[in-house]
């Protein structure tokens, strides 16, 4: 049987992308600035056929990307970088064959054969481990939380390296975020993201029992600067995995704190589908300006935003500020 990508899964993780500069009128075609590069590029440098009719469907180049290895590639690659996946993850998505409103999805471009999943096995580190990332450190991440969470830094690639750990602090797979641009990606055979959340060995190691959940590793990073606990998903949706983990975990209270954008506003309401009736659930909406918690940029601030955080009321749509109960931050 041959593996062919889901036209429409593809094309929806287009859509929701925040391109820069898109270039009207392309025809069968999405021309913007660069995903991978630094510079602000008037003139679109990345270029990726949208035309299901065309035998490169999926395939891309980015002439403003900082590194090679981002200069060219097919939809699985642009696909987990769009979602923030593993490459395996990805893929597995893209040949998934699930069905739309509109009915069976396009289907084309072949994949290789899927392989039997094998159960993760911690990935070696050690390489990478440094005292202090300077690229973390200029976004507020405390060198001593930079230790705690064992991030690094690959020289060779210009990225930091933040390891994603089991419940028993295993190191079971790695992220890779460039210092040069967006561009990221995880460590080859690594466990599916989707699986895990960001800093759950840390919330078993010192059972934590109140935590607030974000999108991103530097987020959950620089909340801990704060001095406030924090975990992530990875990304903009919440599976059914990382649910049974936290409901399995240490944790009572859990404060929603996720981007301020559309994409947020749906995990915020994922994970308390999720959640409600496990623990006590409450929002914490960063300031207009921030996209994220560390956008705030400001200690005083982010801890203000979480004491001000609201309970969400699980018989009735009625919310109270988190202190009417009791301080939990």
């Amino acid at each position: 049987m041959t593996n062919v990508i889901n036209v429409d899964t593809f094309l929806a993780a287009l859509d929701t992308y925040d391109w820069r500069n898109v270039q009207p009128n392309s025809r069968g075609r999405l021309n913007a600035s660069s995903p991978f590069g630094l510079r602000d590029d008037k003139t679109p440098s990345f270029s990726v056929i949208t035309n299901p009719d065309s035998a490169d469907f999926g395939c891309w180049r980015d002439s403003g990307a900082n590194n090679p290895d981002f200069a060219r590639g097919g939809p699985v690659k642009l696909y987990a970088f769009l979602r923030n996946l593993t490459y395996e993850e990805a893929r597995e998505e893209l040949i998934s064959g699930e069905t739309t409103e509109d009915g069976a999805p396009k289907l084309r471009v072949k994949l290789k054969p899927p392989t039997i999943a094998k159960r993760p096995k911690p990935i070696d580190i050690s390489a990478y481990t440094t005292v202090a990332v300077p690229y973390l450190t200029g976004r507020g991440i405390d060198p001593e939380i930079q230790r705690m969470f064992d991030c690094g830094f690959d020289a060779q690639k210009n990225a930091a390296v933040m390891p994603w750990h089991d419940p028993t602090g295993a190191p079971i797979n790695a992220k890779w975020r460039a210092t040069w641009s967006k561009a990221f990606w995880y460590a080859k055979g690594g466990a599916p993201v989707r699986n895990m959340i960001y800093g759950i060995h840390l919330v078993y190691a010192r059972k934590v029992s109140r935590v607030v959940i974000v999108e991103s590793e530097t987020d959950a990073l620089y909340l801990w600067s704060c001095g406030i606990p924090a975990i992530a998903v990875g990304g903009s949706t919440f599976t059914d995995a990382q649910a049974e983990m936290l409901r399995m975990s240490p944790v009572e209270e859990i404060v929603i704190g996720t981007d301020n954008d559309s994409a947020g506003e749906k995990l915020r309401e994922e994970v308390a589908a999720k959640l409600r009736g496990y623990c006590e659930l409450y929002d914490v909406r960063w300031p207009d300006d921030a996209k994220d918690a560390n956008e705030v940029g400001d200690e005083e601030t982010v801890r203000s935003t979480v004491d001000g955080a609201v309970r969400r009321n699980i018989f009735a749509r009625m919310q109270h500020p988190i202190d009417t109960y009791r301080q939990i931050m």
